[in-house]
């Protein structure tokens, strides 16, 4: 309520509410000073903004169009030939748009407002002028000032513009803490910050570099932003960067393997058919304008469907120095970096064929390692002074990280020189570890893939002679069905996992019948005999019938209130009725 009360009053613009406005500034300003309380101000509609001083804004020049652009440069279509009926369209530009009934949506006429009352304020010298008169006794770097969000983006996104490189870095680096939600990040995006940080983040300085980085990763965080960010043209620099680098885990680097996982993300289905696309079609590179063109007079992609930005040169992606990083990243010991490195390389060998490179960059002992999680071999000892939920996180974070190497080596099994290079028993034998740990099931589908293409790669058969498939039906399989039987609210989607599950308990499968229990699955069967269809009751008193025929599963299913459910099905003489006696006579009543 702190500082809800203190913004309302901040708010206020009566001009007997001076004081109070500035007692609730000043009290605002020093409650930012944490950083959880700086989220609580700016979300009340409240952007911290540095003061740069008068001095810096004396590099703005902004341009004088005959007609407004947005802020983000889309070019509006002029719909009207003459001036402002203010007569001011020069330098109050932008507010003659909103006189002529152009359809914008309200974030576009917000960036719009914004712009142009900020851009006025410092074409007539008048910005910062009252907070630094308040403030001449303190170092500007260490001031900040607060706006309403409209005009704080804008001030941002204006300060980015200027020379003044400690000016950029402070604007860049409160864009960052800004970005707290999906409203402002697509403020920002339309206010035209993303062409601004793009081309910071390939600045000479290292303050702005990374400044400009960690605030395109926030940003990134929204899918229509990432989208925007790409459109820019951020692939190259960052690629560039990944180049130059060492294995390290400075924040720049982070912040720039974050971006290009975000981009370079294998599950945009349309992202990947535009690769495939370009390159089935011809070696794409980029010409002399930084537009896309296509070898042996193919024609050049068209800039209406995709920017110059959204295509980056073949040659740049897939190359060794990239792969060498990446690889290394695999080997750390942080599973989100093992992650995100192996979603990264995944989407690289979707694009074009680079196992060559990849062997030679080690892809071998990077999967090998991000398998070898420490959280499989911790003993009781090491866990015992966990906290469960820490302990959850930690499965969770190398659940997603063996997951996505899962995925990696499925993809990379289909290359067979990658497979005559391999040890496919040691690789066998570490899934087969991770398939039968505490790992979520969500994250063994994976791994259950890989171990059936490594099997059957490996010269077995598909039958459940083979110690792998048992495996993965014992453990990923059977443990998936009962889960969609107990958490489905589809009937279809019970019915179906049923009927699957009843089809592996038929075919004799070892141990299938032990898993079930152990899985929770007989509850599970005893709720769906009595609430599913014709098809899902059949099946399910065909399980239980086969899992009564041990004799220490009669506790559980006498527990699970099977009896009375029996007996309903007898009396009620349908078509199960008889399975149902069968049953009745075998557990004790």
């Amino acid at each position: 309520m702190y500082p809800l009360v203190k913004a309302k009053f901040l708010k206020l613009e009566l001009e007997e509410s001076k004081v109070i406005r500035k007692v609730a500034k000043n009290a605002l300003l020093e409650f930012a000073k944490d950083e959880y309380n700086r989220i609580l101000v700016m979300e009340e509609g409240i952007v911290l903004v540095p003061l740069v001083g008068t001095a810096a804004y004396k590099s703005f020049r902004p341009a004088l169009y005959s007609w407004p652009s947005l802020p983000d440069g889309t070019k509006i279509e002029q719909t009207s030939k003459g001036p402002s009926k203010y007569g001011a369209s020069e330098l109050l530009l932008g507010l003659n748009v909103l006189e002529n009934n152009i359809d914008l949506d309200a974030a576009k006429t917000n960036a719009l407002v914004g712009r142009t009352q900020q851009q006025f304020l410092a074409r007539i010298g008048a910005i910062e002028v009252e907070d630094d008169n308040k403030s001449n006794l303190c170092n500007s770097n260490e001031k900040f000032t607060l706006l309403p969000w409209i005009d704080g983006v804008a001030r941002l996104v204006l300060i980015l513009g200027l020379e003044d490189e400690s000016a950029i870095s402070r604007a860049a680096r409160s864009i960052a803490d800004a970005s707290i939600n999906e409203l402002m990040r697509i403020s920002f995006m339309e206010a035209g910050a993303l062409k601004f940080l793009v081309q910071l983040s390939n600045h000479s300085s290292d303050a702005i570099r990374l400044a400009a980085l960690e605030a395109l990763d926030k940003l990134s965080i929204s899918n229509d932003v990432c989208q925007r960010i790409e459109a820019e043209g951020v692939l190259r620099p960052l690629i560039n960067l990944l180049k130059r680098s060492k294995l390290e885990t400075s924040r720049s680097l982070l912040a720039t393997i974050n971006i290009l996982t975000r981009i370079l993300d294998p599950n945009k289905e349309i992202k990947s058919k535009f690769y495939v696309r370009a390159v089935d079609n011809s070696k794409v590179g980029l010409d002399e304008t930084g537009n896309t063109v296509a070898d042996e007079g193919n024609d050049k992609v068209s800039s209406k469907s995709f920017s110059s930005g959204q295509i980056l040169e073949l040659g740049e992606l897939v190359d060794s120095a990239v792969f060498t990083y990446l690889v290394d990243l695999m080997k750390t010991s942080n599973p989100d970096l093992q992650r995100k490195a192996s979603s990264i390389i995944e989407f690289i060998t979707m694009i074009e064929p680079c196992v060559e490179k990849l062997i030679f960059a080690g892809i071998e002992s990077g999967l090998e390692t991000v398998f070898r999680q420490k959280s499989l071999t911790d003993t009781e000892d090491d866990v015992q002074g966990e906290h469960p939920e820490q302990r959850s996180l930690v499965l969770e974070e190398a659940g997603q990280a063996v997951s996505a190497a899962s995925r990696l080596l499925t993809r990379l099994l289909d290359d067979n020189h990658f497979c005559q290079t391999i040890n496919s028993p040691n690789f066998t034998q570490l899934l087969r570890t991770i398939l039968v740990s505490d790992f979520p099931l969500h994250y063994k589908d994976r791994v259950a893939a890989s171990l059936v293409k490594l099997s059957s790669l490996s010269g077995h058969n598909s039958g459940f002679e083979n110690p792998i498939s048992v495996e993965v039906t014992v453990y990923e399989t059977i443990p998936r069905l009962i889960q969609q039987i107990q958490n489905s609210f589809y009937l279809e989607v019970q019915e179906s996992a049923v009927l699957e599950l009843h089809r592996i308990i038929s075919e004799g499968l070892i141990d299938s019948t032990r898993a079930i229990p152990l899985e929770g699955g007989i509850f599970a069967l005893v709720n769906l005999m009595e609430k599913g269809s014709d098809r899902a009751k059949e099946a399910s008193l065909a399980i239980l019938y086969n899992l009564a025929m041990d004799s220490e599963n009669h506790g559980a299913i006498v527990a699970a209130g099977t009896i009375p459910i029996l007996k309903k099905i007898v009396l009620s003489q349908g078509s199960q009725w008889t399975r149902a006696l069968r049953l009745l006579r075998i557990l004790p009543t």
